[in-house]
């Protein structure tokens, strides 16, 4: 069924002449005549059939119709204001939910997502971490990032940063005992991660020194805090080239060999085929892809 509605721009006049009690008042509100005003309310009065004003010389008082009138009219405004106002921040921040490792949060995609804001300002990506299997993140995820492919079916899968594993460490390390070949070790701390404990032994039996033995060792129990700890000087760690490359540049950490690279882990983002045709999930993906190959390294 229509409704039937009265003239809607002389509903928006009254109430502002409603809630002043002043023609002149509403006329400063809204920019425009004292008289354009008087004619909307006469309009509306004749519309109705009411008296929603009475005029005593150059004031106006609200009749008891008009109160009653005021009371919906402004709360029907006041809903549609809000309902406005939501849509319009709905679509000006439309949301990407994104879940990835710890680690690789910390060390590359976090320290890159202000460039996406910048560029991108109608887009807000959530973070989240876990290394949950794909499946067990619902749908609480648009995009899911994992360093190794999984084979989950109704997700689009795409590979868009690859890297190698180096020794990496302070410069500040071989300040005290230089680096020029692999026996040069022998003075050093080489640090170890619980989660990832043969690669050292890995490196040195593909640099020709399976048994070199170091000063010492240091096993800690998460990547990211093997990698602070080489950051601060306390050793010498296998650095996945990819989430250290932001720490070379700016001088934290040098490698201070060319080689053997060890194959590490390429990073894929995860989409469900339904959400593929999403605006916001594609301007992020494509983001994503452009600054993955900057970073990759292939061994």
């Amino acid at each position: 069924m229509s409704r039937r509605l009265p003239p809607l721009n002389a509903l928006r006049v009254f109430e502002a002449a409603a809630r002043a009690e002043s023609f002149s008042l509403a006329a400063d509100e809204l920019c425009v005549t004292h008289g354009a005003v008087s004619r909307q309310v006469r309009q509306l009065e004749d519309w109705l059939g009411l008296d929603l004003f009475e005029r005593r010389g150059r004031r106006v008082v609200l009749t008891a119709s008009g109160r009653a009138y005021l009371s919906e009219v402004s709360a029907a405004l006041d809903r549609i204001a809000l309902a406005t106002s939501e849509q319009l921040r709905a679509t000006r921040a439309q949301i990407v939910r994104v879940n990835a490792p710890t680690t690789f949060a910390l060390r590359w995609l976090l320290p890159q997502l202000s460039s996406f804001q910048l560029t991108n300002p109608a887009v807000e990506v959530r973070l989240t971490t876990s290394d949950e299997p794909i499946e067990k993140l619902g749908d609480d995820c648009d995009v899911a990032i994992r360093g190794s492919e999984q084979k989950s079916a109704g997700y689009a899968v795409a590979e868009f940063l690859s890297e190698v594993r180096l020794p990496v460490c302070s410069p500040r390390v071989l300040e005290t005992h230089p680096i020029h070949r692999v026996a040069d070790l022998t003075h050093h701390t080489l640090l170890h991660t619980a989660t990832y404990p043969g690669l050292w032994a890995e490196w040195l039996a593909a640099s020709g020194h399976p048994g070199l033995a170091p000063r010492h060792s240091q096993q800690l129990d998460h990547f990211y805090l093997t990698l602070q700890a080489a950051i601060d000087g306390l050793g010498i760690a296998m650095g996945p080239t990819a989430l250290v490359a932001l720490d070379v540049k700016e001088g934290r950490l040098v490698f201070p060999f060319d080689g053997p690279a060890l194959p590490a882990w390429r990073y894929c983002s995860y989409v469900r085929d339904a959400r593929l045709d999403d605006p916001a999930i594609n301007i992020f993906l494509a983001w994503l892809r452009d600054l993955g190959h900057r970073f990759s390294h292939h061994a």
